[in-house]
């Protein structure tokens, strides 16, 4: 699935959160899926699991957790979980597919009936109590029964965020992300450094599958000429498709997040959307808030000669790159662990350019009908489908209807907070547990009911001005 992904730790963020976030992208230029959000109860979860896709079967342990997912509305396929929220405080978002390169995929194969994207929450996020948990549960699942795909997956709990990446069929490597900086994750293999030292001892910020060395040694995968291990040169991929599809999404995220650190622009860039050494890391110039999160995942260039929008500069120029915020962003999910307070699972459907980003919380039995009731049916009864219309008649009537979704989002953030921050108030007074799972729920269903009145609201905005724009509108009046 084309994906992309940014990643904040603790001490980089606005409220020392950490915080994980992925726009969960149809592939295909003709393909869409309309996803739901939905809780997992522990008595739902299977004793064995099947795949779909690969007729892959796995007993699963006793005892899962509860746990929230956006699996795909439309049944058939697999579940496609995507993202989620579990009892224990955890969170998991799989999978950011990734590249590799012919010698890695020689020397460990994909497995044809192993696992892959449509079945890691489903696997994994049950049985984590932290983010650490998640790399070992899923890594000893890739060991044992291999990968048909090549993806990146993170985990994250109140303290640490780990970023996981698939190497061939059976192998892995994860890095805890730094507490004070992000990481920006497109469509590649991303890692640029690892202590494989580390990794076989105190793993305090490294993990890996338990033949690393030998793998890479008996391959000859490392080609740093000092001997350090640089993960995307050893293992990925630095095709020219990756010079339009992957690498400019990286360039525009930390130009937007340091924009003074690096010269990112004109001939005397120090990195360009083409550069091959993009850092996988940085400590971001100020704190990083949720409302950033959402711009970068919403990017379509905007400021450059590459935004496909643009009354300016080379129209040549125009669409160049393959956009963050695209028409086939099916779900975008943003998992805020926090320190003090409940996790909250921040939502945004279909085009990040033209959507909105709302927060749920997830210590909760059931979720609003506004977001759960998705299927494949077009209707104005649910947040994806008019999120879905909203996108479309906005793009079709850009100049006329941007500032309708400027202040669409405008208006959603704001109320957002406000919802947040009235029952943080009364959740923080509360020690209850049904009591509190019963004010999350009501939370929540004050949050879809504000969506479901916004977005009928700006629905009707951008519906008005693209008619105005038919192909068979005339000037002179009948009245």
């Amino acid at each position: 699935m084309p994906c992309t992904t940014i990643l904040v730790g603790k001490n980089a963020t606005y409220d020392g959160s950490t915080m994980i976030a992925r726009n969960d992208d149809a592939g295909g230029n003709d393909h869409f899926t309309p996803k739901k959000m939905i809780v997992v109860q522990p008595k739902e979860q299977p004793h064995v699991y099947k795949a779909v896709l690969s007729s892959v079967e796995i007993p699963l342990p006793e005892n899962p957790l509860r746990y929230t997912a956006m699996p795909n509305a439309v049944e058939g396929k697999g579940i496609w979980g995507a993202c989620g929220v579990n009892e224990a405080r955890t969170g998991m978002t799989a999978t950011e597919t990734i590249t590799s390169n012919p010698r890695v995929l020689g020397a460990d194969p994909l497995v044809e009936n192993g696992i892959g994207e449509e079945d890691m929450v489903s696997l994994v996020l049950p049985y984590i109590h932290n983010a650490r948990e998640g790399v070992q549960r899923l890594g000893e699942l890739l060991e044992t029964y291999g990968t048909y795909e090549m993806n990146g997956i993170a985990f994250s709990d109140q303290n640490e965020i780990w970023w996981m990446e698939t190497i061939g069929g059976h192998h892995w490597i994860a890095r805890r992300v730094p507490d004070d900086a992000y990481v920006v994750m497109p469509n590649q293999l991303g890692i640029d450094a690892f202590d494989l030292d580390d990794a076989f001892t105190m793993q305090e910020n490294h993990m890996c599958s338990a033949d690393m060395r030998e793998f890479i040694s008996d391959h000859h995968l490392n080609l740093s000429m000092d001997g350090t291990l640089n993960p995307r040169e050893a293992f990925g991929s630095h095709d020219d498709a990756d010079h339009v599809y992957n690498t400019p999404r990286a360039w525009y995220m930390l130009r937007c997040l340091n924009p003074h650190t690096y010269n990112w622009d004109g001939p005397d860039a120090d990195f360009t959307p083409e550069s091959d050494d993009l850092p996988w890391t940085l400590v971001p110039e100020r704190k990083i808030t949720v409302e950033d999160v959402k711009y970068v995942l919403s990017s379509h260039y905007q400021g450059t000669p590459y935004d496909p929008y643009a009354a300016y500069g080379d129209k040549s120029m125009r669409g160049a790159y393959r956009s963050i915020g695209i028409n086939r962003n099916d779900v975008m999910t943003l998992i805020q662990m926090r320190p003090e307070g409940e996790p909250v699972q921040w939502l945004a459907l279909a085009s990040n350019a033209f959507n909105v980003l709302a927060p749920f919380y997830t210590g909760i039995d059931r979720t609003p009908e506004y977001l759960s009731a998705t299927t494949g049916k077009v209707s104005t009864e649910n947040f994806y489908w008019m999120s879905r219309m909203i996108a479309a008649m906005a793009d079709a009537s850009y100049n006329k209807s941007v500032f309708h979704i400027e202040r669409y989002q405008e208006n959603v953030a704001a109320k957002s907070h406000v919802i947040l921050n009235r029952y943080d108030a009364l959740l923080a007074q509360e020690n209850e547990e049904d009591k509190c799972k019963k004010l999350q729920e009501e939370a929540n269903e004050k949050t879809a009911q504000m969506l479901r009145e916004a977005a009928a609201d700006t629905l009707d905005k951008v519906l008005y001005e693209l008619s105005g724009q038919m192909k068979n509108a005339y000037a002179r009046s009948d009245a």
